[in-house]
């Protein structure tokens, strides 16, 4: 396709070792044309190795999991072992948040919806943190909200029992929902709520 030369071009700029995996073959009705299909493609670059995979029934993935850790660089950690994470509790505080509302609001929102962490402060056994969920619309407001509130009571239940295990200790969670039309549009309103580079 198009798209497959347009990356098949940028690749041309790299010196890095490229492998071709060909997916979907378990869909082909005539496996016959399977080989001159991955003899035309393969005289394109000089890949390491062409795979035919399936992604679907796991057709040959081992294999490509296989050569590609053969080929990544053996270097020193970036990170001490026990890192799992470069950022701050603030920001995973708001993506879990964010992960709640989407698994809780599916297809019913758009993903223009974000949250924004106002307080966090911790003491001895007990952590306090306030957020806004910032939506688009007014109509988009009373959906996170749900009926007498009891989504938004179910997301941030959801919520505080995850931000409990991250910080170790009981958590106050407040959540408010507010309107601000196109936050997602506007870049000064992006880097208020958190959207600013390296963030």
């Amino acid at each position: 396709t198009g798209e497959d030369s347009y990356v098949l071009e940028a690749l041309a700029q790299s010196a890095v070792p490229v492998i071709l995996g060909v997916n979907k073959i378990d869909k082909l009705s005539d496996k016959k044309a399977l080989l001159p299909y991955l003899q035309e493609v393969a005289i394109k670059r000089d890949f390491v190795e062409v795979f035919p995979i399936s992604a679907q029934n796991g057709q040959n993935l081992v294999e490509l999991e296989a050569k590609i850790t053969h080929l990544l660089p053996i270097n020193t950690f970036l990170f001490p072992e026990d890192q799992f994470t470069d950022r701050t509790e603030r920001f995973l505080a708001a993506e879990i948040i964010r992960e709640k509302l989407v698994r809780r609001l599916g297809a019913e929102l758009p993903y223009r919806l974000t949250v924004q962490i106002e307080h966090f402060s911790s003491e001895t056994n007990l952590t306090h943190i306030s957020a806004i969920i910032w939506v688009e619309r007014k109509g988009q407001k009373p959906i996170v909200i749900g009926k007498k509130g009891q989504m938004l009571k179910a997301i941030g239940e959801e919520a505080r029992k995850e931000m409990e295990m991250m910080v170790g200790c009981k958590v106050f969670l407040q959540l408010w929902v507010k309107v601000k039309q196109g936050w997602c549009d506007d870049e000064r309103a992006l880097r208020q709520l958190g959207y600013s580079e390296g963030e």
